[in-house]
């Protein structure tokens, strides 16, 4: 257990139970080791969302934005917890080698395939970062479904989707296989709103 993590669990713990209070359906879908969760994003924090829902025991390494991790003092305790940042835009290498890492070594990874955050009433497309982490590491993809209208000290149901493995055909994936996974994925994470209730 990552010590930083365990210190700033029960402080988030709290302060998304005072104000953001959640219901977590369907968690027991979350495997035990390795699992790529990946969820929907419309607000800066849905991540504290799927951590709550987890519990304390069920770590989750998060990937985030570059810019994030370059905030003063919350950086460097991000980076400490168990979060590292992506350049978005480009190929960023050190960051998919260190989701595959957590993933080969049995650890959680949530991240969030549309890439940025999404707000009500537009449609965006996955990016296939996702289907590239799952089909190299093996590990169990788990859609995540998070309702994009929170209201302050209202609770908040956040829908866990039944794991699976993507398929293809041949000895590796084509960017065509990426694309056609992570479209698939969006539309399992979206299916997920109607038990969102």
């Amino acid at each position: 257990m990552n010590k930083v993590y365990a210190v700033l669990y029960p402080l988030i713990w709290i302060y998304m139970k005072l104000l953001h209070p959640w219901k977590a359906v369907g968690v027991e879908n979350v495997p035990e080791g390795a699992a790529l969760l990946c969820g929907n994003h419309s607000t800066l924090g849905d991540p504290l969302y799927v951590v709550c829902c987890l519990g304390w025991r069920k770590q989750v390494h998060v990937m985030a934005k570059e810019e994030i991790m370059k905030w003063p003092v919350i950086g460097f305790i991000l980076k400490k917890a168990g979060v590292f940042g992506v350049k978005r835009g480009k190929a960023d290498v050190a960051a998919l080698k260190e989701a595959m890492r957590i993933l080969r070594g049995g650890k959680k990874l949530l991240m969030f395939p549309e890439g940025t955050r999404v707000k009500e009433g537009k449609v965006s497309e996955a990016h296939t970062g996702a289907a590239m982490f799952a089909t190299r590491t093996g590990a169990p993809v788990v859609p995540i479904y998070i309702p994009m209208k929170k209201r302050r000290f209202r609770r908040t149901t956040i829908v866990f989707g039944e794991p699976f493995h993507p398929e293809f055909e041949g000895r590796k994936p084509t960017p065509e296989d990426y694309q056609r996974i992570a479209d698939d994925l969006m539309v399992r994470i979206r299916a997920l709103e109607e038990r969102a209730v």
